[in-house]
C-alpha cells in the first residue's frame, strides 16, 4: 500500500511538474512570436521613414545644384558681396555633406540633428543673399535669375511637403516603439528613437522666399 502510494504521489508530481514546463514553453512560444510580429512591425515602420527621408534627400539635391549656378549668375551683379556668394556657396556645401550622411543612415539621430544645423546655416545665407539681390534691380530683372529662383521656390515647397511628410513617418514609428509592450524589445532589437527633421529656428521655418517680381 505504501509503495503505491508512494508511486501514485510520484506521478502526480511528474505529472505537475510536465504541466508546468509545457506551460513554461507556451508562454516561451509565445513571447517569441508576439517578439517577432513587433520586430516586423517596427521593421516595416522604419523603412517607411527611410523611404519618406529619400523623398527630401532628392529635393534636397536638386536645390543643391541650383545654388551654384545662382550664385555664378549673381557674381556680375555682385562683384563687391564677395563675402555673400562665398557664405552661400559654403553654407551649400556643409549641407551637401550633412545630407550625403543623413541619406545614409536617416535612422541616426545625430546625422538628422547634424542636417537641421547645416540647413538652418544655409536657410540664413540664402536669405542674407536674397535680401541683399533685392538692391540690385538689373540683377532681378536678369532673366536666367528669374527661372533659377522660380525653380528654387518650387524646390523648396517640394521640400516642405517631403519633410512633413517624413515626420509624420517618424512620429508614428517613435510611437509604436514607446508603446507597451513594443518598448520592452524595441532597444534589445536596436530600433533607437528616430529624429524629425525640423528648423530648430522659427523665423527661418518657412521656405526661402525669392520674389524677383
Amino acid at each position: 500500500m505504501q509503495l503505491a502510494s508512494a508511486a501514485s504521489g510520484s506521478a502526480g508530481a511528474i505529472s505537475i511538474l510536465v504541466i508546468v514546463l509545457l506551460g513554461i514553453v507556451g508562454l516561451a512560444v509565445i513571447v517569441v512570436f508576439y517578439g517577432i510580429a513587433i520586430y516586423n512591425r517596427l521593421v516595416g515602420l522604419r523603412n517607411r521613414f527611410k523611404n519618406a527621408f529619400a523623398q527630401i534627400d532628392v529635393q534636397l539635391k536638386r536645390r543643391y545644384d541650383l545654388i551654384p549656378n545662382l550664385v555664378e549668375t549673381a557674381k556680375g551683379y555682385l562683384k563687391h558681396e564677395r563675402e555673400t556668394l562665398e557664405a552661400v556657396i559654403q553654407a551649400r556645401n556643409g549641407a551637401q555633406a550633412a545630407s550625403q550622411k543623413a541619406a545614409a543612415h536617416p535612422e541616426d539621430g545625430s546625422a538628422i540633428k547634424g542636417l537641421m544645423g547645416a540647413e538652418t546655416a544655409l536657410t540664413g545665407a540664402l536669405g542674407r543673399f536674397f535680401a541683399l539681390s533685392e538692391s540690385y534691380p538689373d540683377l532681378k530683372a536678369n532673366e536666367n535669375m528669374k527661372q533659377l529662383t522660380e525653380e528654387l521656390t518650387s524646390t523648396e515647397n517640394r521640400i516642405s511637403f517631403a519633410r512633413q511628410a517624413y515626420n509624420d513617418s517618424v512620429m508614428t514609428y517613435n510611437i509604436a516603439r514607446e508603446r507597451f509592450p513594443a518598448v520592452l524589445f524595441a532597444g534589445a532589437l536596436n530600433f533607437q528613437k528616430a529624429e524629425l527633421f525640423e528648423i530648430e529656428n522659427p523665423t527661418e521655418r518657412e521656405a526661402v522666399k525669392v520674389s524677383f517680381t
